[in-house]
């Protein structure tokens, strides 16, 4: 990594070029250090967004919609990597909220099939390590920088008014809403962007799925030690 009202019309299906990389590839490439191929966000964070960028994806295909307060799947099936997703939206007996989905869809196998996508496109480099012998971490750090710039400028070029596309647009909101913009683009406006993360619907499942995460990391933490807890100086 280097350095509007709501809307509530249905979206416009836009398909992926052939070029072009889907959300969950987009944001997750933005979300990795260039040199070491670590996250730049924690695990848990990364998982999560990656979910709703998944969300994100499927609702710019046209496969899913927001119908009230739940995700609905429609019957057009994705032609991506996300099929297996689109079935279980569209099975399950009882329609969930994003919220809910978001926290269904997170994992790590997830994390890694899509980095793995990355790799397969020659993007990112698979580097396996073995720590004592009995540990492995995978890295993926930079092959290819074309596709990580082509994102950053049209990411900037939004941020400064310019025109920015479906995608592009979706892709801004969720790095907000995982935090990731600020350390890409630390100077710029990013008004627009709070403003996308609260509206736009998948963005907006993951700020509130990371919320209640993280209520429930500092609830543990008071239960764990309610004196320090009150008193962390």
């Amino acid at each position: 990594m280097d350095a509007e009202e709501p809307n509530t019309e249905e979206p416009a299906v836009e398909e992926p070029k052939a070029e072009e990389l889907t959300i969950p590839q987009a944001f997750l490439l933005l979300a990795t250090n260039d040199q070491d191929g670590e996250a730049e966000v924690p695990a848990y964070v990364l998982r999560t967004a990656l979910a709703g960028a998944i969300l994100a994806e499927l609702d710019q295909l046209g496969a899913i919609g927001l119908q009230g307060k739940h995700v609905r799947a429609t019957d057009q099936a994705p032609q991506t990597g996300f099929q297996h997703q689109w079935e279980l939206i569209r099975h399950k007996s009882r329609p969930h909220t994003p919220k809910r989905w978001v926290s269904m869809l997170e994992g790590r196998a997830e994390v890694q099939r899509v980095y793995e996508g990355l790799t397969s496109r020659g993007i990112v480099e698979h580097v396996g390590e073995k720590h004592l012998g009995l540990f492995k971490s995978t890295r993926y750090p930079e092959k290819d920088h074309a596709p990580e710039a082509s994102l950053l400028t049209k990411v900037q070029a939004a941020l400064k008014g310019g025109p920015s596309d479906a995608r592009t647009t979706a892709l801004i909101a969720l790095l907000e809403a995982a935090g990731l913009l600020v350390k890409l683009f630390p100077a710029a406006d990013r008004t627009r962007a709070r403003e996308l993360a609260k509206d736009y619907w998948p963005a907006r499942a993951v700020t509130d799925e990371l919320r209640m995460i993280r209520l429930a990391e500092d609830e543990a933490a008071m239960l764990a030690d309610p004196v320090r807890a009150r008193h962390p100086g």
